[in-house]
């Protein structure tokens, strides 16, 4: 065989070769995915089974160190924990007998303060009760003067139930208000007139007002009737009384007590009760306007006391004007006593003057010989100012 055949079968050969070899790689290529597989799996669970053993094998590892330091912190914990309750119950212990001390100590300055207080306080219950006994004693003291001020105010109310009585009982509660408001020489009670009436009371009081009559008795029957009445038309008539006993009484006042030439031109009805003034000056103003006209002034017990407190004022001023020449001459007095004064204070302020330029002059001739002598203390005579008129000697 020549090359050429031997290169041709050379080259079939491995043409052949070449065939086989695919074929068994496209047999391999079926294979291989799956026994690659396989084999990956058991590569996988080998190496996962592996893994896991040594992973619970460090896990074990760990646990088991953890624990033993976990035991470990544990102990150390609770010997921390042991000696700190130890610590704690040595100074609560500590604690609580100070605490007990101080409790016993403030126990015993309470109960102290406390027995103080209690003794104080029984001392003053004991005291108020003493008090409360006297005022009780003064209350029952009280009571009986109570009483017998309830048994005068009877007799007082059966008093001024009788006619004659209650005109005394004015006549004296006038005689009260007048002495008490009035000097002694400008009144007189029961003083007679010349028409031979007396009247309760006579005021002096310089011109023109002159004497004026104040009369103290009133009817006050019919005004108690009024309030004691059982109906409105027994009141009625009741006050119908009573207005007719006022105008009679206003009309007596005025015919018996105004006289021309011995008393002034009106004169003055004394009530002796604020309420009856109340009632006659409220609920009867014809009674008022009757009295006006016949000159007869309505008074009671505070309403007199203004017109006294009137009278004493005029009474007053007639005594002033009757010593005006003597306030005149001592009002002249002063004045010549304050011109002297003015002189001799004019006197003393040019003499106090003078001393003060004296006294200036003096300063100024102190100063110069403290001057001088300054100089001398300091050798300095050649310095020496010569008084005027004084020759200067030359210096040897």
């Amino acid at each position: 065989m020549n090359e050429t055949e031997l290169l041709l079968a050379a080259l079939a050969a491995v043409a052949l070769l070449l065939v086989w070899v695919l074929v068994r790689l496209h047999g391999i290529e079926r294979d291989v995915p799956r026994r690659a597989v396989e084999y990956l799996e058991d590569a996988v669970e080998q190496q996962l089974g592996a893994q896991h053993r040594e992973i619970l094998r460090d896990l074990h590892e760990g646990l088991a160190r953890q624990t033993d330091r976990i035991g470990e912190h544990a102990r150390a914990d609770r010997d921390l924990l042991q000696r700190g309750l130890t610590a704690a119950s040595m100074q609560l212990s500590r604690g609580m007998q100070a605490l007990t001390q101080s409790v016993d100590g403030r126990l015993d300055t309470l109960s102290g303060q406390v027995n103080q207080r209690l003794d104080e306080g029984f001392r003053k219950t004991n005291e108020t009760f003493a008090s409360v006994m006297a005022r009780l004693a003064t209350i029952d003291e009280a009571q009986k003067k109570i009483d017998g001020l309830t048994t005068n105010v009877v007799s007082l109310q059966e008093l001024l139930g009788d006619k004659r009585a209650r005109g005394a009982f004015g006549e004296v509660q006038l005689e009260a208000l007048v002495r008490n408001m009035l000097p002694p020489d400008a009144f007189s009670f029961q003083q007679v007139l010349p028409n031979g009436t007396r009247v309760d009371c006579l005021l002096s009081l310089p011109e023109p007002t002159g004497c004026i009559a104040v009369d103290a008795k009133f009817p006050l029957e019919n005004y108690h009737r009024m309030f004691d009445a059982a109906g409105p038309v027994e009141r009625d008539a009741a006050q119908r009384a009573f207005r007719i006993d006022l105008r009679r009484h206003v009309d007596a006042i005025a015919g018996k007590y105004i006289l021309p030439g011995t008393t002034s031109d009106g004169a003055v009805m004394f009530l002796p009760a604020e309420a009856v003034f109340a009632e006659v000056h409220a609920y009867h103003p014809e009674i008022i306007a009757h009295a006006q006209l016949r000159r007869v002034w309505i008074v009671s017990p505070t309403t007199l006391m203004a017109v006294l407190n009137t009278a004493r004022a005029v009474l007053k001023d007639v005594e002033t004007r009757k010593q005006i020449h003597v306030i005149q001459d001592a009002l002249g007095k002063l004045a010549k006593d304050f011109q002297r004064f003015d002189e001799r204070m004019a006197a003393l302020a040019r003499h106090i003057e003078q001393a003060s330029r004296d006294v200036q002059d003096v300063q100024t001739s102190s100063r110069k010989i403290s001057a001088h002598f300054h100089k001398i203390e300091s050798a300095r005579l050649d310095e020496l100012e010569p008084e005027p008129g004084e020759a200067v000697s030359p210096r040897t």
